[in-house]
C-alpha cells in the first residue's frame, strides 16, 4: 500500500469486535477500511475475518504478519485481482499463517457496511430503536438497597464471585489489584444492575511461612501482623471502592471447624494418602521451607527462577527438591534435604471425577483460554498426589493424632477460606456453597492461581462428595507489569495499594486505566504517560466533555429543563447505533470481557460528540422556530444518552457514575431499565424533566505532574549518599573479631537491599517514622557485617569535626 493512499471514512462501526492491534499503514487503528486508487475499500484484517464468518481463521492472522511486513501492496493486489474477498481466501489457502494470531471467538458480524467503512444502519433498526426509545422507564420501582445476609432465591439468577485471596503479609500493587478485586467488583456491581442475585466474597490468606517470616521481620507475633495488614487491605480496597459484601479473613474458629471437617470427610473415604518425603530444610533459618520460599533453575526448562512448586515459565509441576541450584528466599542459602512424613490427597483417585466434571464446566462456563491452558498442563502427564501438611506452626492445625505437629498446607486451607469466609458473614452459608444447582461460582484470579482453583480444590470438594458448589466460570488474568520492569517494593518501583490515593489522581480515574489495560489475553503493562494519555483524551475530552456539553446546553439554552424531542431520519439512526454498541457492551460483560466492553462505552461518547459537532445546536438555538427545534431535539437526545453512559460507566467507575446521575437528576429507575435484556436504551429524561448543575467531570494530568510521578514510582539506578554503607575503618593490629567470610558475603547483600529500601522511602516521602525505623535495621546489619568481617563494629572518632 503506498503512502498516498487515504483513509476512507471517519468512524467504524462493523458489527464485530474491533480488532485492536496497530496496523502499521493505518493513522488510526480503529478505522477498517482505506480506499484504493480503483475507488474500492481495503478493509483490515478484522473486517475480512468477521464478513467470511471466520471460515479460514488464519486470516486475520495471515493479513497481520502482511501488515507487520510492510506487504500491503501486493495483498491489496490480490484482493482485486481475485475479485474480492473470494480471490483473498483463495489466495490464503495456498499461504502459511503464523502460528502466534488467530481470530477472536465472537459472534459472526452482520457483514453491514457501507462505502465509508461505517456500520449501515437498516429502516427496520432505525425504527425499532425508535419504538423501543419511546417506551421510556419501566413503572416498577428500582431494585432496593441490598438487605443483609444475601442468600439464594428461586426465582433469581444466583450468582456467587470469589476473588483470590490475597497474602496478608505485603501491600498489593497494581498487578494484584486488577487481577482479582477490581475485576470482580466489576463483574459484581454489572450483575446488580442486570438485576441478578450477587454475593462477592473475599478476604485475607492469613495462614502459612510467608506470615511467619513477615512477623519475625516486622518483630511481632503472626495474629499481629495479620491484624494490622488485614487493615491495610481492607483500607486500600475501600479506598478503590470495591464493593464486597463481606471481607473477611481466614484465621478464623470457621476456617478451622470447615477445613478440618473436609479433612475427614477425604480421610474416611480413602482420598488421603500418607507417606515420608524428602523436604529442603533450611539449616541457617532452623526450619522446612515452604515450596514458595525456595527458588532454583527448573529442571525442565532451565528458567533460572522456578519456584519450589511450578515453574511460572513452562507451567510445570515442581518437587522442590528436584530444583537445580536451589536457594533459600530468606537468607539465600543453600537448603539441605531431610526426610518428614506428611499426608496427601491422592489426586491420581480422583483424577476421573474431576475430569468428568471439568468437561462439562468448561464446556459450558465461561472459562479464560489460559485457564484452560493451565488447567490441561497440569492433567497432561496425569495428577500426582499433592501433600497438603506443612511443618509449620502457624497455620490451621491436623486434627489426626499422628500429624498432630503439623498444620495444612496452604493450597489446601487457603480455598477453603471462601467457605468460612462466607460462613463468618451468614451461618446459612450452605445455601451457597452446597447448592450446585443453584448458584452460578465464578472465581477470578491471576493466572498463577489457577491450578489450585481447577485441580486441587475442586478435587477436595469432589473428594468430600458433600455436593459443594463447584466452580462455574474461572476468571484468569494474565500479568500487569510496571512500565518496562516488575513490581517491587524493595526498590521503590511501581504504585502499591497505599500509595495511590497519594498521587491526587481519584480512584476512579485509577479504575478506569487499570480496566482499560486489564491484562485479558496477554501481558500488558501500566504506563505513565499512557495513563495520561487515556486520561486527557478518552476521559477529558471523549467521555467528559460529550457529557458536560450535553448537561450544559440543557442549562444555556432551556433554562435547566430537557427540551422537546422531534425525531428526524438522522436522531432515529443515532439511537440505533447506540443501542447496537449497548448491546454489545451487554453480550460482553455477560462474557466477562470486561476491557472490550469499556471500549463500546468510549465509542457511544464518540457518536454523541460527532452528532453534537454535526448538528451545532449553539448554532441553531439562534436561528428561526424550526432550527431551535432542531436544537431542543439534539439537546435532549444528547442528554439521554448521557444518562445512559452514566449507567454503563457504573460498573467502572462508580463515583463518576452517580456524579452524572446526580447532575442530571436523572430518575433511580433509569439504572435497571437500561440493562435488561440484550439493552434497552430509552428516553429516561423526557421533556420537560429538570436537570441539575453541571460542572466537568475530569481534569487533565499535565506532563510535568505525570514525568514528576515517573520518576517518585520509577526507583532510581544510584544509591542515596546516605543509605550506602560507608567505608570501613582500617582494622586495627589488635583487632580480634572472628572473620566469617560467608556471613560477610551475606550481609553485604542484606546491607545492599536494605540501603535500597531506606532510599526508596526516602524518595517516596514516606512518615519519618518508618524511614527512621528502617534505617536503624540498615545500622544493624552494617554493624553485623562488620563484626563479620573482623572489624570493630564502632564507628571511627571522627578528628577535627566542627561544630
Amino acid at each position: 500500500m503506498n503512502n498516498k493512499s487515504h483513509l476512507a471514512c471517519d468512524h467504524s462501526h462493523i458489527n464485530c469486535l474491533r480488532d485492536e492491534r496497530v496496523v502499521p499503514f493505518l493513522s488510526r487503528p480503529t478505522l477498517p477500511a482505506l480506499a484504493l486508487p480503483s475507488g474500492q475499500y481495503l478493509f483490515s484484517s478484522n473486517a475480512i475475518c468477521r464478513s467470511v464468518n471466520c471460515e479460514h481463521k488464519s486470516l486475520k492472522a495471515w493479513f497481520d504478519r502482511v501488515a507487520a511486513m510492510n506487504a500491503c501492496q501486493s495483498a491489496a493486489q490480490k484482493v482485486l485481482q481475485g475479485k474480492g474477498l473470494q480471490g483473498m481466501k483463495s489466495y490464503m489457502q495456498r499461504q502459511p499463517a503464523p502460528q502466534s494470531s488467530q481470530c477472536r471467538e465472537t459472534q459472526p458480524c452482520n457483514s453491514n457496511s457501507e462505502e465509508g467503512g461505517e456500520r449501515v444502519v437498516s429502516e427496520e433498526e432505525m425504527e425499532a430503536a425508535a419504538l423501543t426509545w419511546s417506551k421510556g422507564l419501566n413503572t416498577c420501582p428500582p431494585a432496593t438497597k441490598k438487605q443483609h445476609p444475601i442468600l439464594p432465591q428461586e426465582d433469581k439468577r444466583n450468582v456467587l464471585v470469589t476473588s483470590a485471596l490475597p497474602y496478608v503479609n505485603n501491600v498489593p500493587h497494581l498487578g494484584n489489584i486488577i487481577g482479582c478485586v477490581l475485576s470482580a467488583d466489576v463483574f459484581s456491581r454489572y450483575g446488580r444492575l442486570r438485576g441478578w442475585n450477587m454475593l462477592f466474597v473475599c478476604g485475607t490468606d492469613e495462614y502459612g511461612t510467608a506470615t511467619e517470616n513477615k512477623a519475625r521481620e516486622e518483630g511481632l507475633t503472626p495474629q499481629q501482623i495479620c491484624d494490622k495488614y488485614h487493615a491495610v487491605h481492607s483500607s486500600i480496597y475501600k479506598w478503590f471502592q470495591i464493593d464486597f459484601d463481606y471481607f473477611g479473613r481466614t484465621t478464623t474458629e470457621k476456617q478451622t471447624e470447615i477445613a478440618q471437617d473436609i479433612f475427614w470427610r477425604l480421610h474416611e473415604r480413602d482420598f488421603l494418602i500418607e507417606d515420608t518425603v524428602e523436604q529442603l530444610r533450611c539449616e541457617n533459618c532452623q526450619r522446612f521451607l515452604a515450596d514458595r520460599f525456595v527458588e532454583g533453575i527448573c529442571p525442565h526448562c532451565s528458567y533460572p527462577e522456578a519456584r519450589g512448586d511450578q515453574c511460572d515459565k513452562c507451567g510445570r509441576l515442581i518437587n522442590a527438591v528436584d530444583l537445580r541450584e536451589p536457594q533459600c528466599k530468606v537468607c539465600r542459602q543453600t537448603p539441605v534435604i531431610r526426610s518428614s512424613k506428611h499426608l496427601f490427597l491422592d489426586l491420581p483417585k480422583l483424577e476421573s471425577q474431576l475430569e468428568q466434571w471439568l468437561e462439562k464446566s468448561t464446556s459450558t462456563g465461561d472459562w479464560t483460554a489460559n485457564a484452560k491452558q493451565i488447567t490441561r498442563s497440569w492433567l497432561r502427564d496425569g495428577l500426582k498426589p499433592r501433600c497438603i501438611t506443612r511443618d509449620l506452626k502457624w497455620g490451621t492445625p491436623v486434627p489426626h493424632a499422628d500429624f498432630k505437629e503439623k498444620v495444612f498446607y496452604v493450597w489446601f486451607d487457603a480455598p477453603i477460606g471462601y467457605l468460612s469466609i462466607t460462613a463468618n458473614y451468614t451461618s446459612e452459608w450452605e445455601k451457597w456453597w452446597k447448592n450446585p444447582h443453584q448458584v452460578e461460582l465464578y472465581n477470578f484470579m491471576a493466572k498463577d492461581n489457577v491450578p489450585f482453583h481447577s485441580v486441587v480444590f475442586p478435587c477436595s470438594l469432589l473428594g468430600a462428595q458433600d455436593n459443594y458448589t463447584l466452580v462455574n466460570h474461572l476468571i484468569a488474568t494474565e500479568y500487569l507489569n510496571y512500565e518496562d520492569t516488575k513490581f517491587s517494593k524493595s526498590r521503590g518501583v511501581g504504585v502499591f495499594g497505599d500509595m495511590a490515593k497519594d498521587t491526587g489522581i481519584p480512584s476512579d480515574v485509577w479504575r478506569f486505566y487499570l480496566l482499560y489495560v486489564r491484562p485479558e489475553g496477554q501481558d500488558s503493562a501500566f504506563s505513565w504517560a499512557d495513563m495520561a494519555l487515556k486520561n486527557n483524551s478518552e476521559l477529558l475530552n471523549n467521555l467528559g466533555n460529550f457529557i458536560n456539553r450535553a448537561g450544559m446546553f440543557v442549562t444555556k439554552f432551556f433554562e435547566g429543563c430537557v427540551p422537546v424531542m422531534e425525531l428526524q431520519e438522522e436522531d432515529k439512526k443515532l439511537l440505533a447505533l447506540v443501542s447496537w454498541e449497548l448491546q454489545q457492551y451487554i453480550q460482553l460483560m455477560d462474557k466477562i470481557k470486561i476491557r472490550d466492553a469499556l471500549k463500546h462505552i468510549l465509542n457511544i461518547s464518540r457518536h454523541g460528540n460527532q452528532y453534537i459537532q454535526v448538528n451545532e445546536p449553539w448554532k441553531k438555538i439562534k436561528g428561526g422556530d424550526s432550527e431551535r427545534q432542531r436544537a431542543g431535539t439534539v439537546t435532549g437526545v444528547s442528554v439521554n444518552i448521557a444518562c445512559l453512559l452514566s449507567v454503563m460507566l457504573f460498573p467502572y467507575m462508580p463515583a463518576v457514575s452517580q456524579t452524572i446521575r446526580d447532575q442530571l437528576n436523572a430518575p433511580p429507575s433509569c439504572i435497571n431499565t437500561m440493562l435488561e435484556g440484550n439493552g434497552t436504551f430509552v428516553c429516561s429524561l423526557s421533556a420537560g424533566h429538570r436537570i441539575g448543575a453541571v460542572s466537568p467531570l475530569f481534569q487533565k494530568l499535565e506532563a510535568d505532574q505525570i514525568e514528576a510521578l515517573k520518576k517518585k514510582f520509577g526507583g532510581q539506578q544510584v544509591f542515596d549518599s546516605a543509605a550506602v554503607p560507608a567505608p570501613a575503618a582500617a582494622v586495627e593490629v589488635g583487632t580480634v573479631n572472628q572473620v566469617d567470610p560467608e556471613k560477610a558475603k551475606q550481609l553485604t547483600q542484606a546491607v545492599a537491599e536494605q540501603g535500597e529500601k531506606v532510599r526508596a522511602l526516602k524518595a517516596q516521602k514516606a512518615e519519618k517514622a518508618v524511614i527512621t525505623a528502617e534505617v536503624a535495621k540498615l545500622l544493624d546489619l552494617k554493624k553485623q557485617l562488620a563484626l563479620a568481617e573482623g572489624k570493630n563494629p564502632e564507628p571511627a572518632p571522627q578528628k577535627g569535626k566542627k561544630k
